[in-house]
């Protein structure tokens, strides 16, 4: 019998990128990411999605209680703002100068540090 043998889809999205959000409850929010899961296909936001989360008494938080904190969201709910315009833009890859593989704002053409 056969294994079926599933790809994963390159990600363009990486940890410290400035994304903005286009779909869901959180629209139109931006933040830095903050972790990307590749398995799961999600992304953690700096200060979007929030969500209360309820904590137990111990040693870190001796009162527990309600605390706020992000949620991981679907990566096709964020996209990458250009770093020349400000505006969202699809990421494509290019070679550079050193013949490097670097990922370009497909907006402005920018190169994406």
């Amino acid at each position: 019998m056969k294994e079926k043998v599933t790809t994963q889809p390159k990600i363009k999205i990486r940890k410290g990128d400035l994304v903005k959000v286009i779909a869901g409850d959180s629209k139109g929010q931006q933040g830095k990411v903050l972790e990307v899961l590749v398995a799961k296909n999600r992304v953690t936001v700096e200060g979007v999605n929030l969500v209360s989360k309820h904590t137990k008494p111990n040693a870190a938080t001796p009162n527990g209680g309600i605390i706020k904190k992000e949620a991981a969201l679907h990566i096709s709910n964020v996209q990458l703002v250009d770093p020349k315009t400000g505006a969202t833009t699809r990421v494509g890859r290019k070679l550079n100068a050193d013949g490097k593989l670097v990922r370009v704002a497909k907006k402005s053409g920018e190169e994406i540090k």
